[in-house]
């Protein structure tokens, strides 16, 4: 069984217009850096320096992981993963 990561619409381009791939086990960046070898682009997209960049919030099973492990948090079989650009706006 491999990892699910959920691909958010503005890197989909990079994906062939997939929403979701599989990635395999290990850590966030472990994964992110696999992603980048299938996908060419998509890490420079999530991280800089081996770091999530602070616009992306990567939740593992609908847990952001900045309050678990951050970039170093264990990825296992069947877990899903969900990539979402952070968002700004409001009213004026």
């Amino acid at each position: 069984m491999a990892v699910k990561v959920r691909i958010p619409t503005p890197l989909q381009r990079l994906t062939q217009g997939r929403e979701e791939v599989e990635g395999t086990t290990g850590t966030i960046i472990d994964l992110v850096t696999e992603l980048d070898r299938k996908f060419p682009g998509i890490a420079e997209r999530i991280s800089e320096n081996g770091k999530i960049r602070r616009f992306v919030n990567i939740y593992l099973n609908d847990e952001d992981i900045r309050f678990l492990s951050a970039e170093q948090t264990a990825v296992k079989d069947g877990d899903e993963v969900s990539i979402v650009p952070a968002i700004a706006g409001g009213n004026r």
